[in-house]
């Protein structure tokens, strides 16, 4: 039976921050809800002006029977202590107001760390779904009442939230491109400053370890690749349909397995599309030939997050990299036309003054390779933010960092004394050799530089 569905995203970004993303998820979502015969809206509390008043007027004027609900951030990251679950905790209780009688389906890459917990904290949440929904979500809505045992469906069983296994197995070979019918991508043109807001999915799965990373679970730990002419199929659609000409891959790594972005690359070339598209890619996955492709496919930024900035740092956070990976990986970039961004991890496990010392040389290292051609855009460094479930949460238990009884649904970050502010220490080098670049200004004295960055007193380097 054909129900009423309304799609809502709600807010990823904290207040009126510029960065915004599509909703991608929805979209797809939206598109396999239609094809079941389903009739469905979809609205992005992010690009509204009174975001709760444009759910009401929504729900209100639309009247729909089923309400998704998806929870794509539970917080800004970027070392920040503000949390996106109280705007999700609003919606599903102003939809629950207005709509009594509505179904309330919750999902979403936030939702999917925390279903228990939020479901139990908001009884107005009749369903969840983990991981992928394509196929569990349409299956739902045609037994509403008594649903069967669906992958990754949450549900309630007396006082009890119940959890199935989440749906990783999604066939990308034969993925069914979001109709961009229910958001215009021209909603989000030019509108921020640091990542495109148009995201392309290539595929699905992360087989790396890293020891913070939730990725591989939410996912899978299997490489689910799309047809390469497929994938540029899709962004030729919306350069042509929607003129947009600014793309970003949001595949884990953009840059495996080897051969699938360099096969997108050549179709790109031989459809002869100008287009720009950027993506986090794997240090030890290039080389000159596959960097001089990208750049001329219209790679505009080379993102690298190897988060260590040490030999000990990078094993501890499991990246399988050594700092000659991200120094050959940097030269190559440094050598075209493409900008740069490095993000690191700051005091992770085993922080000390030595590897603090290593971690300053490396800053310095990408500034020479980057000095030439002045392209290094910036580095991003960050404390971990902790996640139940991953080697890192283990880690702070064991260490004392956090507590049984702490509440990893708000966020907590791995950063215990006697380093707690070597972040801001090294943003100020970091900050400082930037803007000296991109000014042509040189350093009068390198080594004062690094002394007066390194964290002084109570662990100060030696």
């Amino acid at each position: 039976m054909a129900v009423r569905v309304l799609l809502i995203q709600t807010p990823s970004v904290e207040g009126l921050a510029r960065e915004k993303v599509y909703p991608i998820g929805l979209a797809a979502l939206a598109t396999h809800l239609k094809k079941a015969g389903h009739a469905v809206e979809l609205l992005d509390m992010n690009i509204e002006t009174d975001p709760f008043g444009a759910v009401k007027d929504r729900l209100l004027g639309r009247r729909p029977e089923v309400v998704g609900l998806s929870l794509r951030n539970i917080d800004p990251l970027a070392n920040k202590t503000s949390s996106l679950v109280p705007p999700f905790v609003a919606t599903a209780r102003l939809v629950a107001a207005l709509l009594p009688r509505a179904w309330i389906v919750a999902g979403g890459t936030g939702f999917s760390l925390f279903p228990q917990r939020l479901m139990g904290e908001l009884p107005e949440i009749h369903y969840g779904i983990v991981g992928e929904a394509e196929t569990s979500l349409p299956a739902l809505l045609g037994s509403l009442d008594s649903p069967p045992d669906l992958k990754g469906l949450c549900y309630r069983r007396g006082a009890k939230v119940l959890v199935n296994p989440p749906a990783t197995g999604y066939d990308m070979t034969r993925y069914e491109v979001p109709s961009r019918e229910f958001l215009s991508p021209g909603l989000y043109e030019e509108i921020n400053n640091y990542v495109p807001a148009v995201g392309i999915e290539t595929k699905r799965g992360c087989p790396l370890h890293c020891t913070y990373c939730v990725y591989p679970r939410l996912q899978g730990k299997k490489l689910r690749c799309r047809q390469p002419a497929g994938v540029v199929d899709e962004m030729e659609f919306l350069h042509k349909e929607y003129g947009v000409k600014d793309f970003h891959f949001n595949d884990p790594v953009v840059n495996i397995p080897c051969g699938h972005l360099e096969e997108i690359c050549r179709e790109v070339l031989r459809r002869k599309i100008r287009i720009a598209w950027s993506g986090f890619f794997r240090e030890d996955h290039l080389d000159e030939g596959n960097v001089g492709l990208f750049e001329e496919a219209g790679c505009n930024c080379f993102s690298f997050s190897p988060d260590g900035l040490c030999e000990e740092s990078l094993r501890i956070l499991g990246k399988n990299l050594g700092v000659g990976d991200i120094l050959k990986a940097a030269g190559l970039a440094a050598a075209t036309d493409v900008v740069a961004m490095y993000h690191f991890m700051v005091n992770v496990p085993g922080e000390s003054g030595e590897t603090i010392a290593k971690g300053l040389r490396l800053l310095d290292r990408l500034y020479e390779l980057h000095s030439a051609k002045r392209n290094l855009g910036t580095v991003v460094l960050n404390n971990i933010r902790i996640l139940p479930g991953t080697p890192l949460a283990e880690t702070a238990g064991r260490e004392g960092v956090i507590r049984p009884e702490t509440d990893l649904l708000y966020p907590v970050y791995y950063n215990p004394p006697p380093y707690e502010t070597l972040r801001y220490r090294l943003e100020a080098y970091h900050l400082q050799r930037n803007v000296f670049m991109w000014q042509k200004v040189r350093e009068a004295n390198e080594n004062t530089l690094a002394g007066a960055s390194a964290p002084s007193g109570r662990g100060a380097v030696q």
